[in-house]
């Protein structure tokens, strides 16, 4: 007789597939909607560019005009898209005129020497005018002319190469010549970290920022209190840098200067050595070289941007670095740069633009502005209102700072629709606008339940949710522990050492928060986590579904009608912007647009959806003599084998093909196979299939394999009787 299939929306994997009667245990690409699964909507590449690096930061805004605009923050550039166009609007550090061009022969490594310290750090970029290519070379001036390098090494203090597509011809030269205009550091595009053997590379040196270089040579007699480095914004506000041989400790670090201070040399029983302009320094404070020991763990903090806008001014963040603001509205703001919001914090942790009162709210910020070694983070400091630069509490204006208390760091802060959201690495406060005399109260309303990473959070209409060292967890008045019945799925696999690079997004189109995040064999996101809390509410029970979309930054439909998302790989060092690159790729889509992925040039890639159920077997039903009487029930105990006959198919929607697959098994250890006929392919006439299956446990498995194929899952119906005990 037939039967009706019903299984409970999310996924189970708590349990075995066994366990899971009457549930799903897993999937990819899909989503629940009114109880009932279906594939993902498809998504689009916007402006057929790939950018330079990792995107770690999305921001939609528009202007007064009604232009919208997305800000993107790769670990390299900072970029606003807007009417399909790409621009660049990173911040210039330093300017250098007079810098002279060196080739070898045969070879694509072309060397720029400074005529000043650079100050740059390996792999940033910087773009190059007013050139003069080196005669005899095989360079022409087009091909540096207002054009952008990411710098492959950095030999010296004043000198940095950069790789080209083609080798050099003639003898070596230094007659060429040009301007370079360096952009500011933002990091690496991984988080990476270790302790012990295999902590360093085998060369013993870090990636990234964990070296820069000796701008003042040193003498081996030199009594030394301070050392000027390249660039120390990578460096802890205290520690021991190692030059050569020798080991120098310092107990500050002033990162705008470069300068490390306040300590002595011969550290750790090494001896004295001079030490030329150009050397490279290491950070040993928390680096480890190959062959090395070490007793704590190291991890070397990604690129990354804190975006938001001020009015109509965009203010951008540099992770533990400066604060940047661009303004929309000035004749041709695409062609003109970010700049350094004078006054501000030079060292933060997170920004925020506080919503009605108008502060710009720094937080983990310095203690005193402008003295990047007095970064505190747990330290916030806000602006007078309606300023973005006076930041000195006086009496007759609403600037001012707060320490919190629980916790070691801030990780992470939101606007709320009524207060902001802080957490630390073990509690959230709320923070709220009070006016004169304090401004802003704070209420610690959470303990045990900080932020796992800086953007691991989202507030969805009064209501927080979060991913925690302990789970999830939401705020909505009080705290709660969110059960999750993927949970141990989740962070079983989890590479916590890169929790920075988890990015929180809101779906609102389906009423769902997602949560990307980089899988324990991965130091890219590669996977999702997502909670529907409109199924939620709707069907009283927690709906929680899991996926391979990989996603580093994302932004909900709001100034746009779709939401838009980055993806990142580091397999692809195509960007359209930066010659050179080796610090992979990001493209942006539009999402829920079609059936399929499609890129640059139309090329369209199918998104393969599938969905499994938990196995279901079947007893005999008894009267009260005990004789077997009627059909077969499908929550059985798998006491009898039962067979399959035929199904009846039922979507919802279907477009295309779908394939449907029995997995059969007779005992939880076996591994399920397909039925011998399947797996079945349903075309949107297909009335029934026949399908002969036999076991004492049966899953149903739906999928799509090619493009232009989409399914909303309905009641299927199955034709089952039992089939003997063994």
């Amino acid at each position: 007789m037939l039967q009706k299939v019903n299984f409970l929306p999310g996924f189970n994997k708590q349990v075995t597939a066994t366990g899971a009667e009457g549930q799903w245990t897993g999937g990819d690409y899909v989503r629940f909607r009114y109880g009932t699964p279906e594939k993902l909507g498809g998504w689009d590449q916007l402006g057929g560019d790939n950018l330079t690096g990792a995107a770690r930061a999305l921001h939609h805004f528009d202007d007064n005009a009604g232009i919208k605009y997305a800000a993107i923050g790769t670990n390299r550039i900072l970029y606003v898209y807007s009417g399909g166009q790409y621009y660049d609007i990173h911040p210039i550090n330093n300017t250098i005129t007079g810098c002279d061009f060196s080739t070898t022969s045969s070879e694509p490594t072309v060397t720029i020497t400074f005529p000043t310290p650079h100050g740059m750090s390996e792999d940033d970029i910087v773009f190059l005018d007013t050139v003069t290519a080196p005669p005899g070379s095989g360079y022409t001036d087009a091909d540096f002319e207002d054009k952008k390098f990411m710098a492959t090494s950095l030999p010296t203090a004043t000198s940095i190469t950069i790789t080209m597509d083609a080798n050099a011809s003639g003898t070596t030269l230094n007659v060429g010549s040009c301007r370079a205009q360096t952009y500011y550091t933002v990091g690496p595009a991984q988080e990476i970290g270790g302790f012990g053997y295999g902590t360093g590379q085998w060369s013993g040196t870090a990636s990234g920022p964990a070296t820069t270089t000796l701008v003042t040579t040193i003498a081996a007699d030199a009594a030394v209190t301070s050392v000027t480095l390249t660039s120390s914004v990578a460096f802890p506000s205290s520690g021991t840098i190692k030059i050569g041989t020798e080991e120098i400790t310092y107990t500050a670090n002033d990162t705008a200067t470069g300068i490390v201070s306040g300590g002595s040399r011969q550290a750790n029983g090494t001896t004295l050595a001079e030490h030329t302009a150009g050397a490279t320094i290491t950070n040993i404070s928390d680096y480890v070289g190959w062959g090395q020991s070490s007793t704590e763990e190291v991890t070397l903090e990604p690129g990354m941007w804190v975006l938001d806008n001020y009015g109509t001014t965009l203010i951008a963040l540099i992770y533990n670095g400066k604060c940047f603001e661009w303004d929309s509205t000035v004749a041709n703001a695409t062609n003109v740069r970010a700049t350094v919001i004078s006054g501000a914090p030079t060292a933060s942790r997170h920004m925020l633009v506080s919503p009605v009162d108008r502060h710009l709210l720094f937080f983990g910020t310095e203690t005193t502005i402008g003295t990047a070694s007095s970064q505190d983070d747990m330290f916030i400091r806000f602006s007078d209102q309606e300023s973005t630069s006076d930041y000195t509490p006086t009496a007759t204006n609403t600037a001012g700072t707060q320490r919190l208390a629980n916790g070691s760091k801030i990780m992470g802060a939101i606007r709320g629709r009524d207060a902001i959201y802080i957490w630390t690495d073990s509690a959230i406060f709320l923070m709220r606008f009070v006016g004169q005399p304090f401004t802003f109260s704070f209420e610690q309303v959470g303990t045990n339940c900080g932020l796992l990473g800086k953007n691991a959070c989202m507030e969805v209409d009064g209501t927080a949710f979060w991913m925690s060292e302990n789970g999830f967890f939401q705020y909505a008045g009080q705290l709660q522990s969110m059960p999750c019945l993927v949970e141990d799925y989740v962070f079983d696999d989890l590479n916590s050492t890169s929790r920075n690079l988890i990015n929180c997004g809101l779906n609102n189109l389906f009423g769902e928060v997602n949560w990307f995040y980089c899988s324990s064999g991965s130091n890219v996101v590669d996977r999702v986590v997502t909670y529907n809390y409109l199924e939620s509410v709707m069907l009283k029970k927690p709906i929680w579904y899991t996926g391979s979309l990989p996603r580093t930054a994302w932004a909900d439909s709001s100034i746009y009608a779709k939401p838009h998302a980055c993806y990142y790989t580091d397999s692809d060092d195509n960007s359209f912007d930066v010659e050179g690159n080796t610090d992979g790729i990001t493209i942006y889509y539009e999402h829920e647009t079609g059936t399929d992925q499609v890129n640059a040039g139309g090329a369209v890639t199918a998104i393969l959806a599938t969905i499994t159920s938990g196995d279901f077997d079947i007893t005999q039903k008894r009267a009260a003599q005990g004789q077997l009487i009627g059909s077969p029930d499908l929550r059985g105990d798998g006491e009898y084998l039962m067979k399959i006959r035929r199904f009846l198919p039922d979507f919802l929607t279907q477009t295309g093909d779908t394939r449907i697959t029995l997995m059969l098994r007779d005992y939880p250890n076996d591994t399920a196979a397909s039925s011998s006929l399947g797996p079945f392919t349903i075309t949107s006439s297909t009335g029934k299939v026949d399908t002969r299956a036999r076991a004492r446990a049966i899953a149903l498995k739906v999928e799509n394999t090619a493009v232009s194929q989409n399914w909303k899952l309905g009641t299927f119906r199955l034709d089952i009787q039992p089939d003997g005990r063994r």
